[in-house]
């Protein structure tokens, strides 16, 4: 059900015309953020971030009521420390080669069709992250990623503001996006998070961005409770992610009903990203767990080895 008073109570917030927005003070460079800075933004030098693969639900969740967008709404509730930039792997950026948006402000990509026109209509434009981008390139070359293109273009699509605008609606943290590629394999996914792994360091929040089971031909909005397969699948990702078998995770195709459950790789491949970046020592936490419409939607944190429980 469409929650209308919800979208008539957050229409000056996301509705708004993103030119009018107030400019956020300048982002000093990564590479040479102080310890001052970072404990100024709620973050200790010594803190690292953990990284998180979510299910980032449909993009009507921000103006539904669903129990997956209170879990977003409630997020800084349970991460309260402030990341200086967020970094999002996305479903919905499927490149060649990786790609990272390199822009001051972020535009807002509706990339799909056949909804509501308020849907339309709604805006999420935080800043870019410009110097985070280029650390990442940095990052991905000395790790022996040859090409890493930057696109001065592209802004944010539903796979990143579906979930950032319930987490942080404010839109005043500086995000940016990394491709994935489907013409490559988990193995390339999950070295491209460990090359990224510095970045949790710098107070960077690395989000990726998919669902634990995507295929929308099996929908079924009648249905009371998963199907096996769908269990089977949840079932061993569970297994893979919560037990650090991390070259299980990069042979996903032989998990069972891997094709079923991902009939292209598009919404998996991120989780292999956070995973790289979290080290085969971390903390693996499944932080949402729910079956919808017969499929599977759960989201996962995976905490640096000394972090203590949340």
């Amino acid at each position: 059900m469409v929650n209308w008073t919800g979208i008539a109570r957050l229409k000056q917030k996301w509705f708004a015309n993103p030119q009018t927005k107030t400019q956020p003070e300048t982002e000093p460079d990564l590479a040479t953020t102080s310890g001052s800075i970072l404990e100024e933004r709620g973050m200790a030098k010594s803190d690292t971030m953990s990284t998180f693969f979510v299910s980032h639900g449909s993009p009507m969740m921000p103006l539904e009521d669903a129990a997956l967008r209170d879990f977003f709404v409630n997020w800084t509730k349970r991460y309260p420390i402030r990341p200086k930039a967020i970094l999002v792997i996305s479903a919905h950026w499927n490149t060649r080669e990786p790609a990272v948006n390199v822009v001051d402000r972020n535009s807002t990509i509706h990339d799909f069709y056949g909804f509501p026109p308020e849907l339309y209509q709604l805006q999420y434009t935080p800043p870019g992250a410009p110097d985070v981008a280029r650390r990442v390139k940095l990052l991905l070359h000395g790790a022996g990623f040859k090409t890493v293109i930057e696109d001065p273009k592209r802004g944010i699509d539903h796979g990143t503001w579906t979930p950032l605008i319930l987490m942080y609606p404010d839109a005043d943290i500086p995000v940016l996006q990394l491709s994935i590629q489907c013409n490559k394999d988990g193995k390339h996914h999950y070295n491209m998070g460990q090359a990224l792994a510095p970045l949790k360091d710098e107070g960077v929040l690395i989000l990726a961005s998919g669902t634990s089971v995507h295929n929308l031909r099996e929908i079924n909005f009648s249905a009371t409770k998963p199907t096996a397969w769908v269990k089977a699948f949840d079932g061993w990702l569970d297994d893979v992610l919560l037990n650090n078998k991390h070259n299980e995770a990069m042979q996903w195709e032989k998990a069972p009903y891997a094709r079923k459950a991902h009939p292209e790789p598009s919404h998996f491949l991120p989780a292999l990203v956070a995973l790289g970046a979290a080290g085969d020592q971390c903390k693996p936490e499944k932080i949402y767990a729910e079956f919808i419409y017969g499929l599977a939607q759960g989201c996962y944190e995976f905490a640096p080895p000394q972090a203590t429980a949340t």
